[in-house]
C-alpha cells in the first residue's frame, strides 16, 4: 500500500505521492525522492572516516621509523606527505558529506511543509472548525522544522558515527587481529546501552512534542479570544492554565536531561579504552607487536570516542523527528466530511460573460 488516500476538496495534477502508511515509511519515501544524495552521504562518510583512521596508522608507522636504529629522514617525509594527503581527502569528503545531508534536510522540510499545506487546503471547513489553531501552527512550523534537524545534524551524525565505528575496527583487524577483543566487546556494550537509552528517551520525546502543541494551542486561543477573557474576568485563570502547560513542558525537558545524564555508553568506552591499552602493552611486551603498532592501535581506539559521545543527542534528534513525523502524518491522513467526486466533471462551457460600462451624470443623476 503506497499511502492512505483521504477525501479532499481538490487535488494537484502533478502531485508527488508519498508512502503514508507510517511515519518511518513516510520519511523514507521523502528520502528516496533524492536517491543520489543518501548514496553520496554514505560514501563520503566512509572515505572521510577511512582517511582520518588511516592517519593514525601512518602515525604508528612513523613512530616505528623513528625507533629504528639508523632511520632515514626520507622515510619519515614519505609518511608525513601521506598524512597530509589523507587530511586533504578527509576535508573534501567532509564537505561532500555535509552538503549532501544539508541538501536532504532542507528539501525534506520544504516538501513536508508543502504536502501538509496542500492537505490542509483540501480539507473541509468542518475539519478546520474542529481543530485548535495553535496546535496546527505548532505542527506546520516546529514539527516540520524538527524533520530538518532530524536529518541534519541527527541522521548525518548517526551515519558518520556508524562509519567511525566500522572503519577503525576494520583497520585494527588488519593491524593485529588479537587487538580486536576490546573494540568488539565495546561495540556490543555500546549497542546494548544505546538501545536502553533510546527506550527510556522515546516516550519522553513523544510527550514533549505533544505538550508543546497543547501549550501553543492554548496560548493561541487565549490571545485570539482576549476580549472574552477580559469580559469574563478570567485573566488569572488563563495565566494559570498557560503556566501549568509551560511547567509540564519544562518538566519533560528536565526528564530528558536526567536520562541524558545517565548516559552509560561513555563509561563503556572508558573501560574498553583501558582494557585495550593493557592488552596492547601485554602484546608489545611479549614481542607480538611493535611500539608503533601500540600507538596506532590507541589512536584508532580513541576514534571510537566520537560515535560514543555524539549519540547522546543525535538519537534524541531522530526520536523528536519521528514523533514530529507522526504528528504531521496524523493531520495529513485525517478523513474529512466531503462528498468527493473522484471521477470529476467534464462538460462543455455554456453561456457568456458580458461587461457593461455605466456612466453617471452628476447633474441629472442619470446612468448612460
Amino acid at each position: 500500500m503506497r499511502g492512505l488516500m483521504t477525501k479532499r476538496e481538490f487535488r494537484l495534477e502533478n502531485e508527488y505521492h508519498y508512502n503514508r502508511s507510517g511515519p518511518a515509511r513516510w520519511l523514507i519515501s521523502h528520502l528516496l525522492r533524492y536517491p543520489l544524495f543518501p548514496l553520496a552521504l554514505i560514501l563520503s562518510a566512509i572515505l572521510n572516516n577511512w582517511a582520518y583512521s588511516y592517519i593514525q596508522v601512518l602515525i604508528g608507522r612513523g613512530s616505528d621509523v623513528i625507533l629504528t636504529p639508523g632511520w632515514q629522514p626520507s622515510a619519515l617525509w614519505v609518511i608525513a606527505l601521506g598524512i597530509v594527503g589523507m587530511a586533504i581527502v578527509q576535508g573534501v569528503m567532509a564537505l561532500i558529506r555535509n552538503f549532501s545531508v544539508e541538501f536532504l534536510a532542507q528539501r525534506i522540510e520544504r516538501n513536508a511543509r508543502d504536502e501538509l499545506y496542500v492537505s490542509l487546503l483540501g480539507k473541509s471547513q468542518t475539519f478546520h472548525g474542529r481543530q485548535r489553531i495553535g496546535d496546527i501552527m505548532a505542527r506546520t512550523t516546529n514539527d516540520v522544522h524538527a524533520l530538518n534537524l532530524m536529518f541534519s545534524p541527527g541522521l548525518g551524525l548517526i551515519i558518520d558515527s556508524a562509519m567511525a565505528t566500522v572503519v577503525p575496527i576494520a583497520l585494527i583487524g588488519r593491524l593485529e587481529w588479537r587487538l580486536l577483543l576490546a573494540p568488539l566487546l565495546f561495540v556490543v556494550l555500546l549497542g546494548v546501552t544505546v538501545a536502553d537509552y533510546n527506550r527510556r528517551l522515546k516516550p519522553v520525546s513523544i510527550a514533549q512534542r505533544e505538550q508543546f502543541g497543547k501549550m501553543n494551542a492554548g496560548l493561541a486561543e487565549m490571545i485570539a479570544g482576549i476580549e472574552i477573557v477580559k469580559a469574563n474576568v478570567r485573566e488569572r485563570s488563563a495565566w494559570e492554565t498557560f503556566a501549568r502547560d509551560a511547567r509540564l513542558y519544562r518538566e519533560y525537558f528536565v526528564r530528558q536531561g536526567e536520562i541524558q545524564a545517565r548516559y552509560w555508553p561513555m563509561l563503556m568506552f572508558i573501560l574498553a579504552q583501558a582494557a585495550g591499552f593493557l592488552q596492547a602493552l601485554w602484546l608489545w611486551r611479549s614481542g607480538t607487536i611493535t611500539l608503533g603498532m601500540v600507538i596506532a592501535f590507541m589512536g584508532l581506539l580513541n576514534t571510537l570516542r566520537y560515535p560514543t559521545f555524539i549519540s547522546i543527542f543525535s538519537f534524541n534528534l531522530v526520536q523528536l523527528g519521528i514523533a514530529s513525523a507522526e504528528r504531521i502524518l496524523e493531520l495529513i491522513t485525517t478523513e474529512t466530511e466531503l462528498d468527493e467526486n473522484k471521477a470529476g466533471v467534464a462538460k462543455p462551457i455554456q453561456g457568456e460573460v458580458i461587461f457593461e460600462t455605466a456612466f453617471l451624470t452628476l447633474k441629472t443623476g442619470e446612468y448612460w
